[in-house]
């Protein structure tokens, strides 16, 4: 299997670490096979693929998508380095409001499977950093919600990797709700 599924402590979330075949001409990996995928009990069926670029300090986040439009994603960083973040905005899960970041790169190829129900965002860690990851759903600009970044009830340890952080954030991600005060019916 040219993947390994490893669990995390938010149920369903999976840091998925590919088999890279490195030699001195370069390296391949696969970076979806979907029979592999259901294998380990991850049966999206993805349908979007996207592609971003930020630069340092770029904070984007935390996204996500309403029913009936909602989207489980995963997310490799092809270029650079960033902290991935998926946050727990089911509401009847035990880990609601429970963050989890791992550090995904072009040096250790990883990626996060993140599923339907969790929000998303990044923090850009090198000069630039470029995504690709896959979405479940398509985009719709009726569904698309947020969280704060700065949420203090989630607390998510930004600071961690940039001291004195002061995010380069877009206007959406400047001025969106805390958690608690997210509609009911948003919540997934």
């Amino acid at each position: 299997m040219p993947f390994e599924f490893r669990k995390t402590e938010l149920e369903d979330v999976m840091l998925v670490i590919p088999k890279v075949f490195e030699d001195d001409r370069g390296f391949f990996l696969e970076g979806y096979k979907k029979s592999d995928f259901i294998n380990a009990g991850i049966t999206d069926d993805f349908n979007q693929d996207n592609h971003s670029k930020s630069s340092f300090g770029v904070l984007r986040g935390l996204h996500y998508q309403t029913k009936p439009k909602m989207q489980a994603k995963l997310v490799r960083c092809i270029r650079g380095k960033i902290f991935d973040v998926a946050v727990d905005i089911r509401k009847n899960s035990k880990t609601f409001g429970k963050w989890l970041g791992v550090i995904l790169s072009e040096e250790n190829k990883n990626m996060l499977y993140i599923p339907e129900g969790f929000a998303h965002g990044f923090l850009t860690l090198s000069d630039t950093a470029e995504l690709l990851y896959k979405a479940s759903g398509e985009y719709s600009a009726q569904n698309d919600r947020g969280i704060l970044w700065s949420d203090p009830d989630i607390g998510i340890d930004w600071e961690k990797y940039i001291k004195n952080f002061k995010p380069q954030l877009s206007q959406k991600d400047r001025v969106q709700p805390y958690l608690k005060d997210v509609k009911e019916e948003d919540l997934l």
